[in-house]
């Protein structure tokens, strides 16, 4: 692993309105948009940004985002393609911990979660309007003991116990691998870029920014804690990607998605 290479995992899809994707904005009707997790092989261990979401859960709790998620699209089978298990996974980094982007976490049991403190501490304490954003606490079962929230009975879990590492403030936390915080959409948001020996580094924005089109208009997602920062921190994605030369990889934009190279090619 002495090059870095980025692997795009699919993990499914989702429907949302168009005037969440496109606060205030729309049009209105249905927006299916992708999920993914990011695989990062570095010199210092495999780092996984963000693990999509977990079928059943959004089944139980959130049918009407009508997932559609493939036994491939899960973590295991993502990695599967890759020829790894997530035993294989040293470090998983959550851009913050909205159901459709921890769910996979369960799954990397041997692996150092880190997430930013306070988006740590939002999970465990959320906004009322934030209760369905933050209804999969499976990364964290001791935080789903503590609300009184546990999930269905899973005997893999009983041996679960993440190891958390918090971080503030921008981060570089391995040779080339960036955190820029870019609150806003939750208390602790971070997106992340990766420097890459062939090609201009990836940006990925996660929720700071859905699409292209979001980053066109400057217009935020109606999810969101504080809209004020969220538009401060669309200008800050604009401005690293200007300042360090690096394209933007969209969290939930259909169409660039169809033009990402997906595991098990990669980026180098």
């Amino acid at each position: 692993m002495s090059d870095t290479k980025v692997y795009l995992l699919d993990g499914g899809s989702l429907v949302i309105d168009g005037f969440h994707v496109f606060w205030n904005r729309g049009p209105a009707g249905e927006v299916r948009f992708p999920t993914y997790a990011v695989l990062v092989e570095h010199a210092d261990g495999r780092y996984l940004f963000d693990t999509g979401y977990d079928f059943a859960h959004v089944q139980r709790v959130l049918p009407f985002e009508k997932p559609i998620q493939t036994p491939d699209q899960t973590i295991p089978g993502a990695l599967a393609k890759i020829g790894l298990r997530p035993s294989d996974i040293n470090y998983v980094i959550n851009s913050h911990y909205h159901f459709d982007h921890c769910g996979g976490n369960k799954h990397c049991t041997t692996a150092c979660t880190i997430c930013h403190a306070k988006e740590l501490e939002a999970a465990g304490k959320p906004q009322p309007f934030e209760h369905l954003g933050y209804s999969d606490l499976t990364f964290s079962p001791d935080l789903a003991k503590a609300k009184q929230n546990p999930p269905p009975p899973d005997p893999a879990m009983d041996i679960y116990t993440p190891k958390f590492e918090t971080v503030t403030g921008d981060q570089e936390i391995a040779k080339g691998l960036w955190l820029f915080e870019t609150p806003g959409h939750t208390a602790g948001h971070y997106s992340m870029m990766v420097e890459l020996k062939g090609r201009r580094p990836m940006l990925f924005t996660a929720d700071a920014c859905y699409s292209q089109k979001n980053m066109d208009m400057m217009c935020i997602s109606s999810f969101h804690l504080d809209p004020a920062e969220s538009v401060r921190s669309l200008h800050k994605l604009k401005d690293l990607a200007k300042q360090h030369d690096a394209e933007l990889f969209y969290s939930h934009d259909m169409e660039s998605w169809q033009t990402y190279i997906k595991a098990p090619g990669f980026y180098s």
